[in-house]
């Protein structure tokens, strides 16, 4: 079971809908382009984060295993 998630978010994709900063402001936020950014790249596994990148309209944030970077759950 994953423990650990690495967060990344195509930028070229993201159309800063704000989504996931709503649904998991601890982890993303949007920056001065208004494009996602992950606040941490690595962090402890956590639902909230799973959901953020289920709700992305864009398909814009991928979640991987922080420790074989493998696709995560979801």
């Amino acid at each position: 079971m994953t423990s650990r998630y690495r967060i990344a978010v195509d930028r070229s994709v993201c159309q800063g809908s704000g989504l996931c900063v709503g649904m998991a402001p601890e982890f993303f936020a949007l920056d001065g382009t208004h494009r996602s950014a992950p606040l941490q790249e690595i962090v402890d596994a956590d639902d909230a984060v799973l959901d953020a990148a289920e709700c992305c309209p864009t398909e814009a944030i991928t979640i991987m295993d922080a420790e074989t970077n493998e696709p995560g759950p979801g």
